[in-house]
Parts: structure tokens; C-alpha cells; sequence
């Protein structure tokens, strides 16, 4: 993975371990919103990623690129496939129970993905410094061991849900945000 030192942690950074209440290893981890292009159910055209936690501070995710997520004819868009990792790595920092947001996103692209494909995402995080979460992904084509098509580095800022309230929908996040306190 090519990364920049924005990516990548400091000295000192502390990799985190699983939270006390994280879900069991193996369970499914429900979408964040209904609407959100990468996890959400009710998105027309959205990836649909379906996400489990292996052992409460990684995530395990899979994907198939359909006819919508085109970019080349029959190959799956380079920015859909930035969106698969920003949204599988936003999975893994969630398992932290804090809100945060995508400060900055670097993503590889090592082999092109077929529409078609199912693609095998895994998500980590290398440390956290502050509100700062260093983390990273790959995407796997076929099977999550299959060659390596997409990798990322991300950098996330840990933001209050009053940015969310701010910028965005509070009705609904207040309906899908129970875990969170939200104060306007």
C-alpha cells in the first residue's frame, strides 16, 4: 500500500481492542443508516454491503458489484470501489462506538473487479492518536483469500453528533441513532 504520513499513525498510537459490549465475534452488524449508498438497505442503487465484526474490532464485509456500479463497461467504477473501502473501513471504526468521519481516503487499485464480482472486504485499525483513527482495508476478488483488487489507508476524525445534527438530518438521526446522545 502506497500511503502518505497523513495515513499513516504516529509514534505512540494505540491500536484499540475490541470495546466492552462489542458484538460477538461472527455477528452481523446492521447498516448505520437505511439510505447510505454503502450499507443501507433502502438504497436503490447502493452497494448493499453486508458486514459481520470476526472479533468485535475488525470487519468483515462482501459486496457485488452490480450493473449500476459500472465505471468501463463490465468493470466495476474506480469510485465505487473508493466507496466500498470508505464504508467498510467507517464499519470498523463504528465497532468504537464514537462517531467519526472520513478526514482522508487513499485507495490502490491493484487489479480490475468484473461486474459480477463478489468482492471480500476486511477493514482494521492500525492506531488512534486524540480524535484521530488511522485504519486500512483491502478488497479480495471471489473470496477472502482471492488476489488482492483494492487496498486503502484512511485517516478518521473523531466529530460529536452535533456535526451530524448540523449538516445533516436530525429526525433521522435521532430514528436510527438510539446508541448515540444527540444535542442539537
Amino acid at each position: 500500500m502506497t500511503r502518505s504520513p497523513l495515513t499513516t499513525p504516529p509514534p505512540g498510537a494505540v491500536v484499540p481492542a475490541a470495546p466492552t459490549g462489542a458484538p460477538p465475534p461472527g455477528a452481523p452488524l446492521a447498516a448505520h443508516y437505511s439510505r447510505c449508498f454503502g450499507c443501507g438497505t433502502d438504497h436503490p442503487t447502493g452497494l448493499h454491503l453486508t458486514a459481520r465484526t470476526p472479533d468485535g474490532a475488525t470487519v468483515e464485509a462482501e459486496f457485488t458489484v452490480g450493473e449500476a456500479h459500472q465505471g468501463a463497461p463490465r468493470l466495476a467504477h474506480g469510485g465505487v470501489l473508493a466507496a466500498a473501502m470508505d464504508e467498510v473501513i467507517g464499519m470498523s471504526v463504528y465497532l468504537l462506538h464514537k462517531p467519526y468521519v472520513t478526514g482522508r481516503l487513499e485507495t490502490d487499485y491493484l487489479l480490475p473487479v468484473p461486474v459480477g464480482t463478489t468482492l471480500h472486504l476486511r477493514a482494521w485499525c492500525n492506531g488512534i492518536t486524540g480524535r484521530k483513527a488511522y485504519l486500512e482495508a483491502e478488497g479480495r476478488i471471489g473470496a477472502p483469500g482471492g488476489p488482492v483488487a483494492v487496498r486503502a489507508a484512511a485517516l478518521f476524525i473523531e466529530v460529536g453528533m452535533e456535526h451530524f445534527a448540523k449538516h445533516g438530518d436530525l429526525a433521522a438521526i435521532v430514528a436510527e441513532h438510539q446508541d448515540y446522545e444527540v444535542n442539537p
